[in-house]
């Protein structure tokens, strides 16, 4: 379900997610977040989830699934994500960064950068 892999030095966090967390990232009202992004926006295709595995709050490294929305959540200063990444709760100002990234079908990868 989850892959961590290294990238430019940093974590990068590989999620694939159940058709129900897709329907619960997609059930969220995008204007409670602190960061409102849909979960449209930051995936490809909504079974992948694709995102720098940092803490944006001191750079830490939240633990996944975890945290009171069943996304992440950094130990360090309380800071909670949900399923699509996206800030619920505690000190982070903005939601784990999606790097660039594309499929490559052929060879049934993701490229990042």
């Amino acid at each position: 379900k989850n892959v961590i892999i290294k990238w430019r030095g940093k974590p990068v966090f590989i999620r694939h997610r159940t058709p129900d967390e897709i329907e619960e990232a997609n059930g969220v009202d995008v204007k409670s977040l602190r960061d409102p992004q849909t979960d449209e926006s930051r995936v490809k295709k909504p079974e992948w989830l694709v995102m720098l595995g940092v803490c944006t709050h001191l750079g830490c490294v939240p633990i996944g699934e975890s945290g009171d929305y069943g996304g992440w959540f950094c130990p360090c200063h309380g800071s909670h994500y949900d399923i699509s990444g996206r800030i619920r709760q505690g000190p982070a100002p903005t939601n784990l960064e999606v790097p660039e990234y594309s499929f490559d079908e052929a060879a049934n990868k993701i490229i990042i950068g």
